[in-house]
């Protein structure tokens, strides 16, 4: 755990003898305001879902939030287990995937209509909101086999992925919480003078957990989502809270995305004067959890009829869609 505050003379001190890098989430936590958050800059973790796609820019960035925010809610969890977070839409970007697997392996895939981002894109509305139209957007945290899952469902309204996630928090879990997320593109020019391209991505959430429970101002609920028609009534007029909020109202894309800055220079620029402590970070890394003995047994429930319909050539090819490994098996192999 590191101390991050300024001096009583007004100085800056180091941020951080050792600061992290890339594809690390970092919790933190600020006593003075009772809140307490995380904050993530993915570099190669998320590089590698998007290239390995080609997906369009306006879908891989779209695909990028949503794993930024998959990632910051997923390292809450204190248990082995999966975090899954899914978006079924009307829009030109269909469905969403995002796998979170504990303590810190993600992948993350995207399905679209390659005629409609097009045609979203011509026309000027290819903002997330606009691709994903209406539909829904499920978090769903699986503890394995012998454990029952938890899933929580928003409706997609046509906001921004940012003010859903608000709203699931405000409806599911009735904790005040404030995030920012960003993806952007970054070209780099190498030694032979091509450019290359490559993606990041960055996000911070922060929520007001204060140790008084009068000042959560929270209704009688069960925890659990709120029965249709029941407002929840958070504390925004609590100054405490109302500070934290504008303060990550003020942080841009480009902090959040520029390796320059990173995750503690940016704590430190916000919550500094109010003292911040970080703690140790969470490393994330891109991994898919396909296997063929998964896909196989996926194979021996299909009908003989299912079978014969996904022999092709002799073969039954299966591609996996988070990750492209390609799986070949012979139609007998189906039914062992």
């Amino acid at each position: 755990m590191t101390d991050i505050r300024s001096t009583p003379a007004g100085s800056i001190p180091p941020v951080n003898p050792a600061p992290v890098g890339l594809d690390a989430v970092v919790p933190f936590q600020i006593d003075a305001l009772d809140a307490r958050g995380r904050a993530v800059l993915l570099g190669d973790a998320l590089d590698g879902i998007l290239a390995r796609h080609d997906y369009p820019e306006p879908v891989a960035r779209l695909l990028g939030e949503m794993t930024v925010l998959t990632v910051l809610l997923g390292t809450s969890l204190k248990f082995e287990g999966k975090f899954i977070v899914q978006a079924q839409t009307d829009g030109p970007v269909s469905l969403l995937v995002v796998d979170f697997v504990t303590p810190g392996t993600v992948r993350a895939y995207a399905r679209f209509d390659e005629g409609a981002v097009d045609a979203a894109v011509a026309a000027g509305r290819a903002r997330p909101e606009d691709l994903l139209g209406t539909g829904t957007l499920a978090l769903t945290i699986d503890q394995g086999a012998y454990m029952n899952r938890y899933q929580g469902i928003v409706q997609l309204d046509g906001a921004s992925l940012e003010e859903i996630a608000r709203n699931y928090f405000r409806q599911s879990e009735q904790i005040p919480t404030e995030l920012r997320l960003a993806v952007g593109r970054l070209s780099v020019r190498g030694d032979d003078g091509s450019m290359r391209q490559f993606w990041r991505a960055g996000g911070i959430v922060a929520q007001f957990l204060p140790d008084a429970p009068e000042r959560m101002r929270a209704t009688d609920l069960h925890p659990g989502e709120a029965p249709d028609g029941v407002e929840i009534d958070m504390p925004d007029d609590d100054d405490a809270w109302a500070e934290v909020k504008a303060l990550v109202g003020t942080v841009d894309d480009d902090e959040l995305i520029d390796e320059g800055v990173g995750v503690h220079a940016l704590l430190f620029r916000l919550f500094h004067e109010r003292g911040v402590r970080v703690f140790d970070a969470q490393d994330i890394r891109e991994k898919c959890t396909c296997t063929r003995d998964k896909v196989a047994g996926v194979l021996a429930s299909l009908s003989d009829e299912d079978v014969s319909e996904a022999t092709r050539d002799g073969k039954i090819t299966i591609t996996c869609e988070f990750c492209s490994t390609v799986y070949e098996f012979a139609p007998g192999e189906a039914k062992t």
